[in-house]
């Protein structure tokens, strides 16, 4: 996915960010359970990498917990809402496939299942190599996925309507299983008493992983691995363990 092609909700980050902050989602605990997972793997780990950082909410978050916190995005827009939400965090462009950094991190996180917008298995297993390449020794990689084959609920549709700072976002979506993808349609509409009411809409295609797929990915990049499911991730999460 270039920055080009990407859904026009990552290219309005103010809306992306707004919207899921005023929905409740709960950035502290899915941070809070990230940590937990970490010390729990290592426990004097001081540098943390948010690849997939979006709008900066789990940085925020984890930079409380961490003496260095760096993210990585591929959207601009994401990277400068991130830039105002944790500030203080250095913030790099680039690809979970093949962003390059100089440096490495006692823990490597992607979160929101956003691994799931790759499209192979190939795809995943260069994704996680990349990870764990951005890992030191002893450190630990953390990737929530996207839901598998057998709990994936076809035909799944979602609606809400928040109100942010004079600003009312409603979102509908509808989601279908599309051979080895889910494909969901997303409509925003976005109102304000000065410019009237915009609409547009997404369609975001997501591969269905299986469990075993992932754990794969993990163990050829170097890691031992275990999947964790709690409340606070509905897919749950897979921790790595660099070698």
């Amino acid at each position: 996915m270039s920055q080009t092609t990407q859904p026009a909700i990552f290219r309005r980050a103010d809306i992306y960010h707004d919207f899921y902050q005023g929905r409740g989602k709960n950035y502290e605990g899915e941070a809070k359970l990230a940590l937990e997972l970490i010390r729990e793997q290592a426990p004097a780990a001081e540098s943390l990498l948010d690849v997939a950082c979006g709008s900066g909410a789990h940085l925020r978050e984890l930079s409380r917990s961490f003496g260095r916190t760096v993210g990585v995005d591929l959207s601009h827009g994401m990277l400068e809402i991130a830039a105002r939400i944790a500030p203080g965090a250095p913030l790099h462009q680039g690809d979970m496939r093949g962003f390059r950094l100089d440096e490495r991190f006692d823990a490597v996180i992607c979160m929101f299942s956003s691994i799931g917008f790759v499209t192979t298995v190939a795809e995943l297993e260069q994704v996680v190599r990349n990870l764990a390449d951005h890992t030191n020794p002893g450190g630990v990689v953390l990737v929530e996925p996207w839901w598998f084959p057998d709990n994936f609920i076809p035909g799944y549709v979602g609606a809400d309507i928040v109100k942010v700072d004079g600003r009312s976002i409603a979102r509908m979506s509808h989601t279908v299983r599309a051979g080895a993808n889910s494909q969901m349609e997303e409509h925003f509409m976005v109102a304000t008493a000065e410019a009237g009411v915009e609409h547009f809409s997404d369609t975001h295609v997501m591969s269905l992983f299986d469990r075993e797929a992932y754990e794969a990915a993990f163990l050829k990049a170097g890691l031992d691995v275990e999947y964790v499911k709690h409340e606070v991730s509905g897919p749950g999460v897979f921790v790595g363990k660099k070698r």
